[in-house]
């Protein structure tokens, strides 16, 4: 599908790319990655032809459609789904030239290629992206430009995933998404049926949608196969041992150097002097490993407050004379560490500013420590930086009685040097820019701090480096964000946003994912339902109609009864390795564990991550005979 030999490509001088080669394999889902600033959306650009390499090649199957997110959000009156829609050129050409042919040969030609593309499901295949990807189905007909920029987005990537390009590109795809929608493009992505590249710090997503990672560093990139975890391990084990050849090769150096040096002016040794002397010049170097600059992070201590630091008795939060969350009560103490569930639209954010102390209640009560100081994080922050100024003007801005070493230490917290202190924002990445933000977010050590959406343009060394930081922290932590492994290491309780109201959610990340995907069945249903009851109110069916329904029926059930087979299955092995899981995960709790021989919790170690890759499997199973359920029963719905 795609190949790249002895790619070289320099911007502005900069070397990105030095004799890069890999290849892409046809069907292969790979995820692209690599630090901030490697040259990995540059790296796309090249693919699709829009700038030019210095040397090498880039060669694209030349019969592959190749589709990309777009760059920008689409605008304008026409209706979501017909946005999406028209995203199919070859359809919308075949079904405007359909309506000006006479040609009897052509008209069949365009049916039997209208056939062949599966235009008649269409409608239905864009309406289930759209919802897949937060829309409800009551929304499809509205306007574009009715929505945010952010929403928008999402519009362009359902259209680009409608498109079904053999070739799809994506950059960053989860950065506009709530949890519930990258949740769901997670197994949308894990079942297309051509090939992808995806740039993505996402480390769930690259574990759950890709089968191959291409990693970009030292200007060349090498293919792992595999998800992330597995990239990860086996670059680890590679460094491994090259580290131990390098060692084991300079002792050989140094002991053949050491006979030389004594021997080489014996004439008695000469001879084996200069022969050890060729054997060194001959000698391939073994190159030592050097390890990326390691990110880190390090919140400043807050006084201890008594608790609780916040607490809501019966609240009301919303905007003027609408209420968009009730019967709140809520309560936080230092040691709290939340993330918030829920939709975009449900009041996450809202709940957070209601927190921070930027938005009073339309009722009920909240109480909060006279000496609590909280830090509020939110990605529209970036907007309010100043070009033009360095991170120490800011930070001195807002620190006017702090002297200059105290402010520059406070920054050297977020791993900005000498050097980056002095250089203005404009030229900073957007991750350096995101770690700025943490940092003037963080000045006064807060006692709460509320983080929505922190991991936006952070890549995935520097999101450790966050996970570190958030667990070291001696404060209040609430998160609100879309990636399920950062709730999954730097939370404890989850607070589900839901139906105009809060509440604690019992269960984790994988009993939440599989909350949504029954909820997504349940709607499913309706929506079929609702459609039924439509088409059956226009005057009643007749005996033949309803006896070819019902022949339609059987028939729908005998087809699909290997895929509603393969889900009962799915759904028994799921529930086996969750028992099984929390058994072996409730043996390694037991402390008596570790005063026992090691090679018993190694194997346990051993035993628990196999069952977690299997029962990962197991849900991708689930997830994609579903969804070819779905298909199935859409199909026969739109037919």
């Amino acid at each position: 599908m795609l190949q790249i030999n002895a790619l070289t490509y320099r911007i502005g001088g900069r070397l990105l790319f030095d004799g890069a080669s890999v290849a892409l394999p046809a069907g292969a889902r790979v995820g692209l990655v690599g630090r901030n600033g490697t040259g990995k959306s540059t790296l796309l650009r090249l693919i699709l032809g829009e700038i030019a390499p210095d040397s090498g090649a880039i060669v694209v199957h030349p019969r592959a459609r190749v589709g990309r997110l777009a760059q920008e959000a689409p605008d304008g009156p026409d209706s979501l789904i017909d946005c999406v829609l028209a995203a199919d050129t070859e359809r919308a050409a075949l079904l405007a030239e359909l309506e000006h042919t006479t040609d009897g040969h052509r008209i069949g030609a365009i049916h039997e290629r209208l056939t062949a593309i599966e235009a008649h499901t269409a409608e239905a295949r864009a309406a289930r992206i759209l919802s897949g990807l937060g829309f409800p189905a009551d929304h499809h007909g509205r306007a574009v430009r009715d929505y945010s920029g952010g929403w928008r987005m999402r519009v362009a990537l359902a259209a680009v995933l409608f498109a079904r390009p053999d070739l799809l590109l994506l950059d960053e795809p989860t950065n506009h998404l709530d949890l519930e929608a990258t949740l769901w493009l997670e197994g949308h992505l894990a079942s297309y049926p051509g090939t992808v590249l995806i740039i993505s710090h996402d480390r769930a997503l690259l574990n759950r949608a890709v089968n191959r990672i291409w990693h970009l560093e030292g200007l060349k990139l090498t293919s792992y196969g595999g998800d992330y975890d597995t990239f990860e391990k086996t670059r680890r084990e590679q460094m491994d041992l090259q580290a131990r050849a390098y060692e084991k090769q300079q002792a050989q150096r140094q002991k053949i150097q050491a006979f030389v040096d004594r021997f080489r002016a014996k004439a008695t040794k000469a001879r084996q002097a200069q022969s050890r002397i060729k054997l060194l010049e001959k000698m391939e170097m073994v190159a030592p490993v050097i390890e990326d600059h390691a990110i880190s992070f390090d919140f400043p201590s807050p006084r201890p407050l008594a608790p609780p630091l916040v607490s809501i008795t019966n609240g009301v939060a919303g905007y003027g004379d609408t209420a968009v969350l009730r019967r709140l009560n809520l309560r936080l103490d230092m040691d709290d560490r939340v993330a918030l569930l829920g939709a975009n639209g449900n009041g996450k954010s809202t709940l957070a500013k209601v927190l921070a102390g930027r938005l009073d209640l339309m009722g009920g009560d909240m109480s909060a420590s006279s000496k609590l100081s909280v830090g509020y994080f939110a990605q529209h922050q970036l907007e309010e930086l100043v070009p033009g100024q360095t991170p120490l003007w800011h930070l001195r801005r807002l620190m006017p009685e702090a002297n200059d070493t105290k402010v520059r230490a406070h920054l050297g917290r977020f791993d900005f040097t000498a050097q980056h202190v002095d250089t203005p924002v404009g030229n900073l990445s957007g991750g350096e820019k995101a770690r700025l933000l943490i940092a003037l977010m963080s000045r006064e050590a807060p006692h709460l701090m509320i983080l929505d959406e922190p991991t936006n343009h952070l890549d995935i060394d520097t999101r450790e480096a966050l996970v570190a930081a958030l667990n070291a922290f001696e404060g209040a932590v609430v998160l609100i964000t879309h990636d399920p492994h950062l709730v999954e290491l730097a939370a404890d309780r989850l607070w589900l946003v839901d139906c105009g109201t809060v509440a604690a959610f019992d269960g984790d990340m994988g009993d939440y994912r599989r909350l949504l995907l029954e909820r997504a069945r349940e709607d499913r249903r309706e929506a079929r339902a609702e459609s039924e009851a439509a088409k059956g109110g226009t005057g009643g069916a007749s005996a033949r109609d309803r006896k070819d329904e019902r022949r339609a029926a059987a028939e729908l059930r005998q087809r699909t009864a290997p895929l509603r087979k393969a889900i009962q299955a799915a759904e028994q092995e799921i529930e086996r390795l969750t028992a099984e899981k929390s058994r072996l995960e409730a043996r390694l709790a037991d402390p008596k564990l570790y005063d026992g021989p090691a090679d018993r919790l190694t194997a346990l170690q051993k035993e628990l991550g196999t069952v977690g890759k299997t029962l990962e499997a197991a849900e991708t199973r689930w997830m994609e005979a579903q969804e070819a359920l779905e298909i199935a029963e859409a199909e026969a719905v739109a037919g």
